[in-house]
């Protein structure tokens, strides 16, 4: 996985971020499939061996938000690092527009949802942090979307 300069290029694909996180989690070992699993497993998720090797092989190329969080807790990794850039990218720019829209008083409030598909918890516990400090700036001021 080096290039030219001797500097290591970033992963992209599925199969590089695993090969990757292998090679600086486990270095020097070669990991089989049930070992891995079983890591996982006394973690407390779930992934079966051959599924790992497949994405070993590069036989998996999108898998399910569940097996990217397996692999998370496989590596003790945030699962994100896992998903395609452009789900990270879109991700944080809804979390910029988030922010962005709190700061100008387009939101004055926020809920979490129960869904999955809701805000990351980091995200709303940042969200509502900024909230409280700027109600404690101007306690009397009401923000302009309640108004």
């Amino acid at each position: 996985m080096e290039n030219g300069e001797g500097r290591t290029p970033r992963p992209r694909t599925l199969q590089q971020k695993v090969e990757y996180m292998v090679e600086k989690t486990f270095p020097g070992r070669k990991v089989s499939g049930r070992v891995f699993a079983d890591l996982v497993k006394q973690r407390g998720g779930s992934l079966s061996h051959s599924y790992f090797s497949n994405i070993l092989a590069g036989k998996v190329t999108h898998p399910s938000e569940d097996i990217l969080k397996a692999l998370g807790l496989g590596f003790g990794v945030d699962w994100r690092f896992f998903k395609d850039e452009s789900e990270v990218v879109d991700d944080v720019l809804a979390g910029l527009q988030f922010l962005a829209k709190c700061r100008t008083g387009e939101i004055g409030g926020v809920a979490a949802r129960d869904d999955e598909a809701g805000i990351p918890a980091e995200l709303l516990e940042l969200a509502l942090t900024l909230l409280e400090e700027t109600r404690r700036r101007d306690p009397g001021e009401e923000p302009p979307a309640a108004r």
